[in-house]
């Protein structure tokens, strides 16, 4: 019997290198799918809790979040993207627009694995990163969220029930306050049999080196 090894990856959908790290443990897992079963659990975070509805200008937030210059944002999103087509999500080449809040996101991601199953959850996060980065549009347009949810093959109406009321809502806030609390403060950040902690959208040799020495 192979080895099971369990991934919680908590993350946000507003990271660009989350995006990175999603695609980079896609490879690794699949690399070793011979030698191990993996559990991949996507797990809640947001980086800006409190974006109001609208959002933020994108270079605004960056600078002003971390302190950089325009000319230094735009060279590190050269980069992440870069990184982000090696991986296989090609990010709009004009970058985000704007930044927005993620928490209805989350909602959906935990009632895709809630009510459904992690392969679903997976396929839907896969299409929430590509509505944020890829196709640039406006996460606070509902039907934008749905047609990431239809992309994904999930119901619909159901995502949109749930969108209209509060549920998931106290159970995505638990969620966070517990990554926070165990002390994950920036993501994407891997918890890996609830023992190890690998941080950082590392490439997915790192990740196949790391889950084979777990093997042995």
């Amino acid at each position: 019997m192979k080895p099971l090894i369990k991934i919680d990856f908590v993350s946000d959908i507003a990271c660009p290198w989350c995006a990175v790290g999603f695609g980079s443990l896609n490879q690794a897992t699949v690399e070793l799918s011979d030698v191990a079963d993996f559990e991949v659990h996507f797990r809640a975070f947001e980086l800006n809790p409190h974006m109001p509805l609208g959002g933020q200008d994108a270079m605004e937030h960056l600078t002003q979040k971390y302190g950089l210059s325009l000319e230094e944002v735009k060279a590190n999103q050269i980069q992440i993207r870069a990184r982000a087509a090696e991986v296989g999500f090609h990010f709009d080449p004009a970058g985000r627009k704007r930044v927005y809040n993620t928490f209805n996101a989350h909602r959906l991601l935990f009632w895709a694995a809630y009510e459904l199953d992690l392969i679903k959850q997976a396929a839907l996060k896969k299409e929430l990163l590509n509505t944020y980065f890829c196709l640039g549009v406006s996460l606070d347009d509902e039907k934008n969220i749905l047609d990431a949810v239809a992309r994904s093959g999930l119901d619909a109406i159901r995502a949109q029930a749930i969108l209209s009321s509060d549920e998931f809502r106290e159970e995505v806030k638990a969620e966070e306050e517990f990554y926070k609390n165990l002390g994950i403060h920036s993501v994407p950040s891997l918890i890996v049999n609830q023992k190890y902690l690998l941080q950082g959208a590392q490439p997915a040799s790192a990740l196949i080196n790391a889950f084979q020495q777990m093997i042995k």
